[in-house]
């Protein structure tokens, strides 16, 4: 589907099981059906069970077969609905919103937007140019600044202007914790690196040394300052920091320490692809790439 998907269109597109099956049949395979056992291309469609049969190795498969469907009991237009009100919802949306939504309980609701939210990865994709760093911390308020931060769940985020945000939920956050997601993070010839004054952030015995590293004095109030012509803050990892707890805040209301990676994934998939028109049918196609994810996995304590 080369259109960009809204919500009239999804409503006429795909109210019915058949043609949802259809356009995942598209994405799953646009060269033409084969076996994905033996990759044969004879293949037989059971109509009556919505199956196909592969004439070289019998194998009986449907288009949900290995794929995140699979064993879903859930009909597909309420699938796709979801996935369509989790990509546009800025701030994300929760699972008691989703059950009001498409009149499903609250267990399902949860339950498939972990599934929705397993398949929003993205491959690694280090930054450059001018990026951004800083850390913020996850979690209810505690009194006391060294009980607060033993209470909250770490996050260091990083920005490249013009260009994607990474968080990554960190164990612990001291300055080799920080240097180490960081290089994961970050290529090597990236032209300027922007910290505030915090010691986490001294790059002279890294890999990134020669880097420009400019630093925005919070203390002293300092946001931002220009320095030959180059706008020197943290503003822009700041706001996508912003944005993240406005959805805790107004939308989830609550995200545990197991699955915060899980919305940190969610949000950073949304965002880098908010100037994306096709971004529901891009998530529809991570849908189909990615495994199962059972509810014991989910539940289990971590």
């Amino acid at each position: 589907m080369k259109q960009a998907m809204d919500m009239m269109k999804l409503m006429v597109d795909f109210d019915t099981e058949s043609e949802c099956r259809t356009y995942l049949e598209e994405l799953r395979w646009p060269e033409g059906l084969c076996c994905p056992r033996c990759g044969g291309e004879t293949i037989s469609r059971i109509q009556k069970r919505d199956q196909f049969d592969c004439d070289s190795c019998r194998y009986q498969f449907s288009v949900m077969s290995g794929t995140i469907f699979h064993d879903s009991h859930l009909p597909l237009p309420k699938w796709f609905a979801a996935t369509y009100l989790i990509c546009e919802s800025r701030k994300g949306i929760s699972a008691n919103q989703i059950k009001r939504m498409l009149g499903i309980s609250y267990k399902t609701a949860w339950y498939l937007c972990h599934r929705i939210r397993a398949a929003m990865s993205e491959a690694e994709h280090k930054l450059s140019g001018i990026v951004e760093v800083d850390e913020t911390y996850i979690g209810g308020k505690q009194r006391g600044h060294k009980g607060q931060l033993k209470r909250k769940a770490a996050v260091i985020g990083i920005r490249e202007r013009g260009g994607h945000l990474h968080f990554i939920r960190a164990n612990e956050v001291n300055q080799q914790t920080v240097y180490d997601i960081i290089a994961r993070n970050v290529d090597k010839t990236v032209d300027v690196i922007m910290t505030d004054e915090s010691k986490l952030y001294n790059f002279n015995m890294t890999q990134y040394r020669k880097a420009r590293h400019e630093q925005v004095n919070h203390s002293a109030d300092e946001y931002v300052r220009y320095e030959n012509g180059l706008c020197v803050s943290t503003n822009a990892i700041e706001s996508a920091f912003s944005l993240f707890k406005r959805g805790i805040v107004g939308a989830w209301h609550r995200v545990s320490t197991k699955h915060l990676a899980a919305y940190l994934q969610e949000m950073t998939w949304r965002f880098n692809n908010r100037k994306n028109p096709f971004l529901f049918r891009d998530t529809m196609l991570k849908l189909i790439h990615s495994d199962n994810l059972e509810y014991k996995t989910l539940v289990n304590p971590a």
